[in-house]
């Protein structure tokens, strides 16, 4: 006899292009990054990313622009100039981040983890209380804005 299930069945195959992409190491990372940014250089990417080579940024930016999470827009200067920023697509996808990134707040700070010092995160109330978990769902959507 089988057991019945309160969980609704959720068709995953939606995911199976975009976790692909999303599913890479630095993905979420950047797509965080420029949602708190607007627009930001690839040189301030790179300084806020610790261990990542320009290569592999250039190939996370390049697949996340493929899948039209980003926008690269170039300008005709001397030194050139390139500010990367995120589409519609991207704000949804950042957004939608948001339960994950406090969700892994909250789970540092309950195990003791600090922000490294490249992260300029806010202190804010125990996450072990709502006010906690609130706070840091306020201050990671504002990552996004």
């Amino acid at each position: 006899m089988e057991k019945e299930s309160n969980h609704h069945h959720i068709c995953l195959c939606p995911l199976e292009g975009i976790i692909n992409i999303i599913g890479k190491k630095w993905a979420i990372l950047v797509i965080s990054i420029i949602g708190h940014h607007g627009k930001i250089r690839f040189s301030d990417i790179m300084q806020r990313l610790d261990g990542i080579s320009p290569k592999t940024l250039t190939d996370v930016l390049r697949d996340l622009g493929k899948e039209n999470l980003i926008h690269r827009e170039s300008f005709a200067e001397i030194p050139p100039r390139v500010e990367y920023s995120l589409t519609e697509d991207g704000r949804q996808l950042c957004e939608a981040v948001i339960p994950l990134i406090a969700w892994a707040e909250m789970r540092d700070s309950a195990t003791g983890h600090r922000c490294q010092a490249s992260c300029q995160g806010e202190t804010g109330p125990s996450m072990k209380t709502k006010a906690g978990k609130s706070a840091a769902r306020s201050r990671a959507k504002r990552q996004c804005s």
